[in-house]
Parts: structure tokens; sequence; C-alpha cells
């Protein structure tokens, strides 16, 4: 049953987070970018106990406890943020680098997991796998790299993660079905005219005007072409055109995001970006025409691995948060497409000792018993997805 495993797990747990938050700090200190994560890979790898590891996406490492069969994957982010920090930990990152984002507290809380599922090996019901993943925050992406090299192509009965989240009430977790992050898609859009002297506009066909009303038209997308009962984003991040004063230049670009929390929503949206930005241009006597570069899929949990969550949530010494749903990102969602997946946000807003401060801000710091809230719902996830469900309504 998941209440017996996971108590097992809990009991085992508390020894082991001295040590990782040890580790923590070590992992923080050290930061490395996307694709470059050879030393924190190697500091968690020392960590984990067990010789049953093995490289995964060039810098990523994979490793397992527990009875031959599937495996529930625990992921955990290896990767930093180009951010330079100004916190005043005494373990402050000091290479222009940062986690911004909570992996810190995310790998040595999951080494702290697969230690304590090590003293119980004999007795899970399903393998741990430890799924330490590269370049979660640029491209290419870690956990695409993950699915199309195999990794987890057999083999994988469910992959789980947890994230660290301010905006999520410290001591409670949030784990609803469906959709939870939403698909990202880089836009470049790109007007093209006839540039001329600012003088004489009726000669030339301004790009830059063509792709002001680009911008704003494309606002219609969520608007007014969306159901309004879906969330979807769509944020101009860049500008750029035209390299003098006087000067009505040839081409004017923009760059932004296009993200959509129903799977759904996601081709549909790109297609009227398309037309949008055409029809537009061409309205003021210009060529207009968008790029796409396909991030992250949409984040969509499992409904029997989320309401097996739930479950067990006050077990664990959580309160279930209030539904949270987010137009953020996370290449997570790639996990959905080989396996049913789970993504828990443990809060940390208002926690002891810790800046109001939104991910990726450079004085985010996660305080110390961090590491034992997300190790605690990594438990909660792994034994949901790894015990057979018992009776009962949902908690």
């Amino acid at each position: 049953m998941p209440t017996d495993l996971l108590r097992a797990l809990l009991g085992s747990l508390d020894d082991e987070l001295p040590r990782a938050t040890a580790l923590r700090e070590r992992l923080h200190a050290s930061p490395e970018p996307s694709h470059e994560e050879r030393g924190t890979a190697g500091l968690v790898a020392g960590d984990l106990e067990t010789e049953s590891v093995e490289p995964v996406a060039g810098t990523g490492l994979l490793a397992r406890v527990g009875p031959p069969g599937d495996a529930v994957a625990v992921r955990a982010e290896l990767d930093a943020l180009p951010i330079r920090e100004e916190t005043d930990a005494p373990f402050a990152a000091a290479n222009g680098f940062m986690h911004a984002c909570g992996h810190d507290v995310h790998m040595a809380a999951l080494a702290a997991v697969f230690r304590a599922a090590g003293r119980m090996a004999a007795h899970l019901p399903k393998p741990l796998a430890a799924l330490y993943q590269p370049s979660e925050e640029t491209y290419p992406s870690g956990a695409d790299l993950v699915v199309k090299g195999g990794t987890l192509a057999s083999g994988t009965a469910a992959v789980v993660a947890s994230h660290v989240l301010p905006e999520v009430p410290w001591g409670s977790v949030s784990v609803e079905p469906g959709p939870v992050n939403a698909s990202c898609d880089y836009l470049r859009i790109v007007v093209e005219g006839s540039g001329g002297h600012g003088a004489c506009p009726h000669r030339a066909r301004d790009p830059i005007l063509a792709l002001s009303h680009v911008v704003v038209a494309l606002q219609a997308l969520v608007s007014r072409r969306t159901d309004p009962m879906h969330a979807a984003v769509f944020s101009v991040g860049w500008l750029r055109a035209g390299s003098a004063e006087n000067v009505i230049p040839d081409l004017a670009e923009a760059g932004g995001t296009l993200r959509a929390l129903h799977p759904e929503d996601r081709e549909p949206l790109r297609g009227m970006a398309r037309g949008i930005v055409a029809n537009t241009a061409r309205a003021h006597g210009c060529s207009g025409r968008v790029e796409v570069t396909a991030g992250e899929p949409a984040t969509v949990n499992d409904t029997a691995l989320a309401r097996a969550a739930r479950s067990l949530l006050r077990e664990a010494g959580f309160g279930l948060a209030p539904a949270m749903r987010s137009c953020g990102s996370d290449d997570f969602g790639f996990y959905g497409r080989v396996a049913p997946a789970l993504m828990l946000f443990v809060g940390i807003g208002g926690a002891p000792n810790t800046p109001d401060v939104p991910l990726h801000h450079p004085r985010f710091l996660p305080p110390a018993e961090a590491v034992r809230a997300v190790a605690r719902s990594q438990a909660v996830a792994f034994a949901a997805a790894a015990a057979p469900p018992e009776p009962g309504p949902e908690a």
C-alpha cells in the first residue's frame, strides 16, 4: 500500500537530511550552466553511494535502486541560470551563475530519498530511478534529449518530480490533475517593407509601423481567439529595427513567447499567429512571417497519480495547497509523452528566513528546511506511483 511505503521511506529519510543539506550548500556554491554540469553531476554521483550510475543526455546521470522491473523515475535538474547572485548566504555563488530556481534543493533532496530507498531496497514494490537531468533552463532541452535518447523508452512506470514555488504557501503542496504548466513556443516575427527617407514616408513601406500594428494585433490571440476558460499568454520580449533616426529601414523584427496551458490550443495558436502577422503586415504594404521554435509541451499531470499523491500529503506532514496552475513552462512536459507523469509544487511562500522574491531572482534563496520539504514530497510522489492505490475516497 502507498501509505505503508511512504511511512517506511519517511522513517529512513530524516537521518539523511543533514548530509543532504550540506550537499545543497556545495551545489549552490558551485553552479554550472546548461550542458556544462559536469562538476555538478560529479558531486551528486559521489553522494548517492551506488555503482548503479549511467550517463544520460551528455552531462546527466541515472541511478537505480530496488528490484528488477519498471522503475519510477524521480527527476531533478542539474543546471543553473546566468544570474549574478545577490544573497548574503555564506555558500553564495560567485562565478556569475546561480541556482535561482531551486535546482540545488531538488538535487540534494533526491540524493536523500535515493539513499533512504537504498536502505529498504529489498522491500520496494518498484525500483526508484534518480534522474538527474541537464539543461532544464535552455535549449536543446535536457528532458527532450533524455526522451529522444531512449533512456525511458521501456522499463519506466512513471516519471515524477517536485519543484519549489514561492506562490504556494509554506507547509503545503499543490498537486492537481491535468495541465499545470503551459507549453512554450518562441516566435521570431519578421516584417519586410521598403526603406526610405524619414521625410518621405509615402515613398516607403514602413516595416516599423507595420510591426507595431502586428504586436498590438497579436494580443487578440488571447483576448478574442482563445477560449476565455483556457489560459494562454503572448508576450513580446524584444523589438529591433533601423540604424538612424531619419531612415525608414527595410526590415523590422520582434521576438516573443506564445504559451498555452491546454495542449489542444497550442497548434491553433501558432496558426493564428502566422495569419495575423501576414495579414496585418500586408495591410500596411509589407510582408510578414513568423519563425516558430518549438519549446516545451505543457506539463499534464496524470489524474490517477495526482489523486494518489493527494491522499498521501497529510501522512507526510503537508496541507493541500489551493489549486496552482501556471503559464510558466518546464521541460518536464516531455516526459508525459513516454510515461504517466506527475509534478508537485512545494510551497516556500512565507517560509522562515526566506526572501519574498520570485523564481529567477538574484536574491532567491529557499531555506535549509526546504530540502526536507522537497525530499518528503518526492517520497510522496514515488509512493503514489510505485505502490498499488488504496481503496477509499480521495483526501
